[in-house]
C-alpha cells in the first residue's frame, strides 16, 4: 500500500504537464507549427529518464530501493520552480531533464519493489496495481492541472501542484521499508546449485537483455514503440485537438480519459496475464492501440475521439504491465533491478525517439495526422514482432 501511494504521487508529477504545456506553449515563446521545438521537452525527458532507469536498477541492486526512491523525489524539487520562472521554452526543456531524473528513480523503484514483494504467479497483478495507480494519477493530474491553469494560469498552477506533490511524497517515504532483503532468499530458492551463475555485471545483463536474447530484445523494442505512441498523445494530440477548435478543458478530458482507462484497466489486465500468459494480452494490446490511433486520425469531433481514447487506453493496459511482467519472468531475481532497468531504459528512450520522429514528420507536413498514421503502423509492426519472437510466458503457480 505504501509503494502504491508513492506511485500515485509519481503519476501526478508527470500528469500535471500533459494537457497544459503543449497547448499553452505559446506562453513560453513556441511559435505555431514549430512541432520539433515543441517536442524537445519530451526529448530531454526521454533521454534522461531512459538513462536513469538503467542507473537506478544498478544502484538499487547494490544499495537498496528506498535510497534511490528518495533521491528521485529530491531531484523533482526544481521542476515546478523552473516552470514558474521560465522566460522561454528552453527552461521547460531543462525542467524536463529533472522530471526524467525524478521519474527514472521513483517509478523504477516503486515497480521493482512491488515485484520484489510478489510471488512468481502474482507479478502481473503487482505490476498492474503499480501502473494502474500511476496512470490513474496521470489522468487525475491532467484534469486538475488543466482546470487550475484556466483559473490561475499555467505557471502558478503547476508551481503549487508540483511542490505539494513532492513534499507530500517525501514525507510519506519515511514510512517505507526497503524490499531488497526479500530478493536474496527468493534468488536462493529459485536457482539450483548446479546452475551456472548468471552474468553479474550490468554490462553483461544489458547486452543480453537488449540484443542477445530474442525474447527480451523483442520486449525492449515493444517498450520503445509504446512510448512513441505515448509521445504522440502527450505532445501532438493536444495540438491536434486545439487546431480542431477544442478548448483546454475538453482536451484535458480526452487525454485524461486515455490515461484513466489505461490506469484502471491494469487492475485486471496484469492479473489476466498471470492466468493466461503474457503473449496474448501484449499482442492484443498493440493491435487495439493501433486501432485507437487510426480512429482518432479519421475522426472529426469529440464523439469519435472519446471512444478512440478509451480504446487506446485499453490497448495500453493490456500491453504495458505485461511487458514488464514478462521481462521479470525471464530474469533471475538478483538481476531483476538491472534487467528491468535495461528494459525501462529502452522503453523510455522511446520518448526521445518519438519526439524526434513524430515532431519531425509533423513539422515537414505542417499537420499532425501523418505522424499519427506512422505511429499506428509502427505499433502494428511491433506487436507482430513480439508475436513472432516471444514465447507464451506463463509463470509457475508457486509462492515465493
Amino acid at each position: 500500500m505504501l509503494q502504491a501511494t508513492q506511485v500515485l504521487f509519481v503519476g501526478l508529477m508527470i500528469g500535471m504537464e500533459r494537457a497544459v504545456l503543449p497547448t499553452m506553449s505559446a506562453n513560453f515563446g513556441v511559435k505555431p507549427g514549430a512541432f520539433l521545438f515543441l517536442a524537445s521537452f519530451v526529448l530531454s525527458f526521454g533521454l534522461v529518464k531512459g538513462a536513469l532507469n538503467l542507473v537506478a536498477g544498478t544502484l538499487s541492486d547494490r544499495h537498496g530501493r528506498k535510497p534511490v526512491l528518495i533521491a528521485g523525489w529530491f531531484a523533482g524539487l526544481p521542476i515546478p520552480l523552473l516552470i514558474y520562472f521560465a522566460p522561454n521554452w528552453w527552461w521547460i526543456i531543462v525542467a524536463n531533464v529533472f522530471l526524467g531524473i525524478n521519474q527514472g528513480f521513483t517509478w523504477t523503484m516503486t515497480v521493482t519493489s512491488q515485484i520484489d514483494l510478489a510471488a512468481s504467479h502474482q507479478r502481473g497483478l503487482a505490476v498492474g496495481i503499480n501502473e494502474a495507480v500511476g496512470y490513474v494519477a496521470v489522468g487525475i493530474a491532467g484534469f486538475v492541472a488543466a482546470d487550475l491553469s484556466l483559473a490561475y494560469g499555467p505557471r502558478i498552477a503547476l508551481l503549487g501542484f508540483g511542490l505539494a506533490t513532492i513534499v507530500t511524497a517525501l514525507a510519506l517515504s519515511i514510512l517505507l521499508r526497503d524490499t531488497l532483503p526479500w530478493v536474496r532468499p527468493e534468488h536462493a530458492q529459485s536457482v539450483q546449485p548446479s546452475e551456472p551463475a548468471p552474468p553479474p555485471g550490468w554490462g553483461a545483463v544489458f547486452m543480453r537483455v537488449s540484443f542477445r536474447d530474442k525474447a527480451t530484445s523483442a520486449l525492449c523494442q515493444g517498450g520503445v514503440v509504446n512510448k512513441i505512441a505515448d509521445t504522440l498523445v502527450w505532445v501532438l494530440f493536444p495540438i491536434f485537438f486545439r487546431r480542431a477548435g477544442l478548448k483546454l478543458g475538453m482536451i484535458g478530458l480526452i487525454t485524461g480519459l486515455y490515461a484513466m482507462v489505461w490506469g484502471l484497466s491494469q487492475l485486471w489486465t496484469g492479473h489476466l496475464a498471470d492466468r493466461v500468459g503474457r503473449k496474448v494480452p501484449i499482442v492484443t494490446g498493440f493491435m487495439l492501440l493501433a486501432v485507437g490511433i487510426a480512429i482518432t486520425a479519421v475522426g472529426t469531433g469529440p464523439a469519435v475521439w472519446f471512444p478512440a481514447a478509451a480504446v487506446m487506453g485499453l490497448g495500453m493496459a493490456l500491453l504495458y504491465p505485461n511487458l514488464i511482467a514478462a521481462m521479470s519472468d525471464l530474469t533471475p531475481p538478483l538481476l531483476r533491478g538491472k534487467a528491468l532497468g535495461t528494459y525501462r531504459y529502452w522503453r523510455d528512450t522511446g520518448y526521445a525517439i518519438g519526439a524526434l520522429l513524430l515532431g519531425g514528420v509533423a513539422q515537414l507536413a505542417d499537420e499532425v495526422r501523418p505522424a499519427m498514421w506512422l505511429t499506428a503502423a509502427l505499433v502494428v509492426i511491433s506487436g507482430l514482432w513480439i508475436a513472432k519472437d516471444v514465447r507464451l510466458v506463463q509463470p509457475h503457480h508457486q509462492k515465493s
